[in-house]
């Protein structure tokens, strides 16, 4: 969780203008540049001096930082290729094994599409949704159990990380996977990925208005497919928030609706978390008095975030929260207040275990072409009222329930129908499924 959004924020960079008429597969296996090493270095090199200074702990967890700076320093200097410099950079962040500490590397010219999304249900990985008409619909389906991608078996320790070097760091131009399908069958497949440029920048003044509209339409398709949706069905609203990063008016609105019903089922399934301030109104719209949510541990003491009892205006009735193995951050803190504070039920899988609070910081250099960069850096641990971090262990909710390959293959949704059932509303798995169908971005 961190006060300016949850999200990996891109800014712009015209690093791969020059070569945009390049595959993407040839943009990452570009042998580096004397300039580029030398930028990467200096990427580095803020990195680390940002890190010294702000990072919670002062003791980076035992971890010799200036020891390994010099270490990745040297790796920088025999890389190959870009993108083995900025895989360089991000190990050297990721070996603090933190969920909210990691590089943000410059935007690239292109997007990368699998053409799938997958998932842990339980201790194991799940295809959950195949995008139609891709090349991947062809070779996999939701309910396929992902047994090794690329050779190496998935974890529920290390799915984040993988996804992170995945979408951020080194897109892959083939995926190989072995997948068991809900029938038991074993195979192996491979899945080109498809690329899709931006839009192309001339050299000229045009290229940042260019560059700003292409981003300004990324925005509001991210902001359509994060919108607030709810399904009023009985004495129950059904409330889907797909992120703690809305204004707290959009809070309210939704907490008005949801006081004309006996039960509020919030689902925070796959919500990544997002602002502080959207949380502590959340939970001060569902408890009848002030509730600090947890006690921040920063490298220069500790300090409470208490949200403020909304009073007259808070939802007083049933409250049951659905989560899952992405629920995390904000997500995870609001399941786990309204366990500590015996205020509704918690329902679903457990749910990611990052939960810090960070500060994105940004930075910028020039090597013959302007580079925005960033990184993300924890800079307080997060104790909840049991006296207990939910980062590397996640809530586990009060009712756990995990859709079967069968189900999910089916697009059935027994989570939901459950969570309805506790609400006094009788609705099956097939319709809860129906209920708050997956959403593509468009390509």
């Amino acid at each position: 969780m961190r006060r300016t959004t949850h999200f990996v924020l891109l800014s712009l960079s015209l690093l791969f203008a020059a070569v945009a008429c390049m595959s993407a597969q040839q943009l990452e296996q570009q042998k580096i540049k004397p300039e580029q090493r030398d930028l990467v270095e200096g990427i580095l090199k803020n990195i680390h001096e940002a890190l010294k200074k702000n990072y919670y702990d002062s003791s980076f967890h035992g971890l010799d930082v200036d020891a390994r700076y010099k270490e990745y320093t040297q790796r920088i200097k025999r890389a190959e290729t870009l993108g083995d410099a900025f895989r360089v950079v991000a190990a050297y962040v990721s070996g603090l094994n933190d969920s909210h500490t990691y590089f943000v590397p410059p935007r690239r010219s292109y997007i990368a599409d699998y053409g799938y999304r997958m998932q842990m249900v339980g201790d194991a990985c799940y295809v959950t949704e195949v995008r139609p008409g891709s090349e991947a619909e062809q070779k996999i389906h939701p309910g396929d159990q992902i047994i090794s991608l690329d050779g190496y078996a998935i974890s529920r320790g290390d799915l984040w990380q993988l996804d992170y070097y995945l979408n951020q760091i080194a897109p892959k131009p083939v995926t190989g996977m072995a997948v068991r399908s809900p029938s038991g069958e074993t195979r192996k497949v491979m899945i080109a990925t498809k690329y899709a440029k931006r839009e192309e920048h001339s050299a000229f003044a045009g290229a940042m208005n260019s560059d700003f509209w292409t981003q300004k339409r990324e925005r509001e398709t991210q902001q359509q497919l994060m919108r607030q949706r709810f399904v009023e069905q009985g004495d129950a609203l059904f409330w889907k928030m797909p992120a703690f990063a809305v204004e707290e008016s959009e809070v309210d609105r939704m907490i008005r609706i949801a006081r004309t019903h006996k039960t509020l089922i919030l689902d925070l399934r796959g919500n990544p978390g997002g602002y502080v301030a959207t949380l502590s109104h959340l939970v001060g719209s569902v408890m009848d008095h002030d509730v600090t949510i947890a006690t921040r541990v920063m490298r220069k003491g500790q300090k409470p975030e208490v949200a403020k009892s909304r009073g007259n205006n808070v939802f007083t009735g049933n409250l049951i929260v659905l989560v899952d193995s992405k629920s995390a951050s904000a997500a995870e803190l609001f399941a786990r207040v309204v366990q500590l504070e015996h205020r509704g039920t918690v329902v679903g899988d457990r749910s990611s275990g990052s939960v810090m609070e960070s500060l994105y910081y940004p930075f910028d250099d020039y090597s013959g072409v302007l580079v925005f960069y960033g990184a993300s850096i924890t800079h307080a641990d997060l104790i909840m009222a049991d006296g207990k971090s939910l980062e590397k262990v996640g809530v586990t909710p009060d009712v756990l329930l995990l859709p079967s390959a069968v189900q999910l293959a089916a697009g059935e949704d027994p989570v939901l129908a459950k969570a309805a059932q506790l609400g006094g509303v009788n609705l099956d798995a097939v319709e809860a499924g129906k209920l708050f169908p997956f959403e593509w971005a468009p390509q």
